[in-house]
């Protein structure tokens, strides 16, 4: 049973791809496109969770051992080096339209107008309009996730945590939002940064959307998609090596159905 309940674990998965997007448009206050096309990914994330649980009980543990605190090796982090350098122009992109600059021929104020056009909440402009872009502060997050998946310090609460320090971190806490965000964003970005390949190349057109022009539209593009491929592939990496690394130290005997 174990393998028919990975590839369905899969399947589901796949189903719920871009929940995260819907769930950082919740977070920001704002109405979702469909709210069934939402349920139903939500429901695919929790039957993932569900088969994933299932096909790991199939699989019977006995004598394990918890797994002293290590990093990830030098290959992984440098991983996460290149998903956290990706974002920053990502981020100082973001954060000169917020505090009301000029990039790609369009000014924060006209940025500003957009979002409210668009349907922004009331969180998401007043951020904006103190100067914080509400994306760059989830990049930040995201950054933060990815290196606590590649540090010792991702695996017991370091000690600004208060009550928490010193005590191990269940496994669920990192791996639950980066599993989620890497099933997001690594194909997000893969796939747009194909088309704008094709865009680049003269394939396909490249419409301005809210842009002045074309190439205006082409070069916020690549920011945001090379952000979004390159993190999004980080924490497929990082997230894989957390997995293997806070598995159980011992297994004394092992049966399957």
């Amino acid at each position: 049973m174990s393998l028919q309940s990975w590839v369905a674990c899969g399947l589901a998965g796949v189903t719920a791809f871009s929940l995260l997007m819907d769930a950082i448009t919740l977070m920001l206050g704002q109405g979702v496109d469909s709210q069934a096309s939402a349920a139903n990914k939500a429901l695919a994330a929790v039957g993932a969770v569900l088969l994933a649980a299932t096909a790991r009980s199939d699989r019977r543990l006995t004598g394990t051992a918890v797994r002293a605190q290590s990093a990830a090796p030098q290959l992984v982090q440098l991983a996460a080096w290149a998903g956290t350098l990706a974002f920053v122009p990502y981020a100082a992109m973001k954060l000169v339209w917020a505090s009301g600059g000029t990039f790609a021929g369009i000014t924060g104020e006209e940025m500003l107008a957009v979002s409210e056009r668009n349907g922004a909440s009331g969180i998401f402009l007043t951020l904006e309009s103190w100067g914080l872009d509400p994306t760059a502060l989830l990049a930040v997050l995201g950054v933060f996730l990815l290196w606590g998946l590649v540090r010792p310090w991702g695996q017991v609460f370091p000690r600004w945590t208060l009550f928490l320090r010193g005590r191990r971190v269940p496994r669920w806490l990192p791996l639950a939002p980066a599993l989620l965000g890497a099933a997001t964003l690594a194909p997000y970005g893969v796939v747009g940064a194909g088309y704008l390949t094709l865009a680049t190349a003269g394939i396909v057109t490249m419409r301005r959307g809210d842009f002045h022009s074309s190439v205006d539209a082409l070069l916020v593009g690549w920011i945001g998609m090379v952000a979004f491929a390159a993190y999004g592939i980080a924490l497929t990496i990082a997230a894989l090596s957390y997995w293997l690394r806070t598995r159980p130290a011992s297994r004394m005997s092992i049966t399957t159905e």
